[in-house]
């Protein structure tokens, strides 16, 4: 096992999230919260100021889901190996959700190329370490603190013990991948190597209601979406929006194959197995947006959402039929309106897709951590990512200048 840094702490390796427990977990990962009927609610006396927002992936029903049905397993290529730090006390002070890898699929942040350049002279990639929420590229923490705890201390040691925890299991690399701000300066004031990437998320400026939202947009983009709308909703075809007891198992069943279809055919092997979004259906429905798509009563499409408490987060989709649009109305707009009800601040429309700037979904930072064992390889990363980040960077301005909302003056640009 690692050792912690200091005298008043120590580390821990849990090989699954069972070891350590729903109650300390949840109270690391969203302290302040609970799930009920409608969403995450806050607990009763707890200020804001302790409650920061609800994130549903780093909720332990969530993780021990994937756990539980495998699809997060040795087999599978995501061994756990959570990092727990103790305080003199014995309890859990802080947490780390960490996995060895085998490979680097299912992270979102890829680093093929490193793995590669590394092989070919010599070197062993895998094993490695993974900070992050398997399959899932939503920003949240990944150093899991306790509220009115020295959270700058504590992070700091988890930073150290993964790179300690890197070197004692003979990985070539530490990945933390997704992060909020507060754990991006821990990770830099640990020397740990910054990247950069992209997604388009959602911004919600106040509006009313989804004509609100389409009123803030230049007239030709406008007219688009609305026409979007018109033709993805022809030839029979309904939608329709569930979230807690209103989904039934069937929708399940439908949804499945929609993502193993669709999964199968862009990814080649779907990450999530039947048992998977069973225990999320079973477990975590009170934070589940499920959109479906019927033509004629039957079920062609689907989407599902994970509701934070300030975000709503789009992850998987699937379609058995062809309908034109019909992919912007499910995971697109129908995720607006949601939002703009919910009265949530954003949503995450997931990895990649320069298609969503047209929809109102803007350029947005994601931010990753790397620790690098073997001081060669750390030398060559550090130059690859340092030109990386600048290319982030202006593509961002670039794409961003086009997004398709009106100018603060009420000119309109000239956009795609």
């Amino acid at each position: 096992m690692p050792k912690a840094p200091a005298e008043t702490a120590t580390l821990r390796v849990a090989a699954g999230i069972a070891e350590i427990g729903r109650e300390t977990w949840d109270a690391l990962a969203n302290p302040g919260w609970r799930l009920a009927p409608g969403g995450p609610v806050r607990l009763d006396g707890i200020p804001d100021a302790a409650a920061p927002a609800y994130n549903p992936f780093l909720s332990y029903d969530f993780l021990a889901a994937l756990e539980e049905s495998g699809s997060v397993s040795a087999r599978a290529g995501w061994t756990p190996r959570h990092l727990v730090l103790e305080g003199a006390d014995g309890a859990p002070a802080a947490l780390a959700p960490c996995y060895a890898k085998s490979h680097s699929q299912g992270e979102y942040v890829f680093d093929h190329s490193w793995a590669q350049a590394y092989e070919r002279a010599g070197g062993r990639y895998y094993p490695k370490l993974q900070v992050s929420v398997p399959f899932t590229p939503a920003t949240g923490p990944r150093l899991l603190v306790r509220p009115g705890a020295p959270a700058t201390r504590d992070r700091a040691l988890l930073v150290e013990g993964l790179a300690g925890f890197a070197r004692q299991a003979g990985a070539s690399s530490v990945h933390a991948t997704f992060l909020i701000d507060d754990d991006v300066a821990a990770f830099e004031s640990g020397g740990w190597l910054a990247r950069t990437d992209q997604q388009f998320h959602w911004p919600n400026r106040g509006f009313r209601d989804f004509d609100d939202f389409l009123d803030s947009f230049q007239s030709r983009k406008r007219k688009q979406v609305k026409r979007e709308r018109r033709d993805a909703l022809a030839d029979g075809v309904e939608i329709v929006a569930k979230t807690g007891a209103e989904i039934r198992e069937a929708d399940w069943d439908a949804f499945y194959a929609f993502y193993m279809d669709t999964g199968g055919r862009k990814w080649g092997r779907p990450y999530l197995n039947r048992t998977a979004f069973a225990l999320i259906g079973e477990r975590l429905a009170d934070a589940v947006l499920l959109v479906l798509a019927t033509r004629h009563g039957r079920p062609i499409a689907g989407a599902l959402n994970l509701i934070g408490s300030d975000a709503l987060y789009g992850r998987y989709w699937g379609a058995v039929e062809e309908q034109p649009f019909l992919h912007f109305e499910v995971c697109y707009y129908q995720a607006i309106e949601f939002a703009i009800r919910r009265g949530l601040a954003r949503v995450e429309a997931g990895a990649q897709g320069e298609h969503k700037l047209a929809r109102g979904y803007l350029p947005t930072t994601t931010r990753s951590a790397h620790f690098i064992v073997d001081p060669g390889l750390r030398k060559a990363v550090d130059r690859y990512l340092a030109m990386e980040r600048q290319e982030v960077a202006q593509i961002g301005d670039i794409l961003a200048a086009h997004a398709p909302y009106r100018h603060a003056d009420g000119a309109e640009a000239d956009g795609f």
